[in-house]
């Protein structure tokens, strides 16, 4: 069985000036071609050319919802605990304790939800212009 010969062995030179370069070169790195040859090939025979498109503003969304995300981790995690320590108490003294200190977490926790529905607010705004 012989099979056929896929190296390629002939070469095309081809001078550019450093303008031509760098838009060719531009281009290649927008693609998902590995290499620069690959993608010249890929143009000269009109093969199709995929290329990656990166949209920056949906990229700030997931940013900021990675965000989001661990603060209401830490928001939940800060309530399981103050549950848990809710069902050690015992005693009428340690609730009333507990009451005012989970008065204070209330607040930290309606903060950071209302920072949460703003934040989600002005994602909406930017998505729908």
């Amino acid at each position: 069985m012989e099979g056929k010969n896929t190296n390629r062995t002939r070469r095309i030179i081809c001078r550019l000036t450093p303008d031509e370069y760098a838009k060719i070169e531009k281009k290649w790195k927008a693609s998902t071609c590995r290499k620069l040859s690959e993608y010249v090939r890929r143009m000269l025979f009109e093969k199709p050319i995929v290329t990656t498109y990166r949209n920056s503003s949906q990229d700030d969304v997931m940013t900021e919802l990675v965000r989001l995300r661990g603060e209401l981790n830490a928001v939940g995690n800060n309530f399981n605990q103050s549950v848990k320590k809710l069902h050690t108490l015992h005693q009428l003294v340690e609730f009333k304790s507990w009451l005012m200190a989970h008065e204070v977490e209330k607040k930290v926790l309606q903060n950071k939800m209302d920072e949460v529905k703003n934040s989600i607010k002005k994602m909406l705004e930017l998505w729908l212009q």
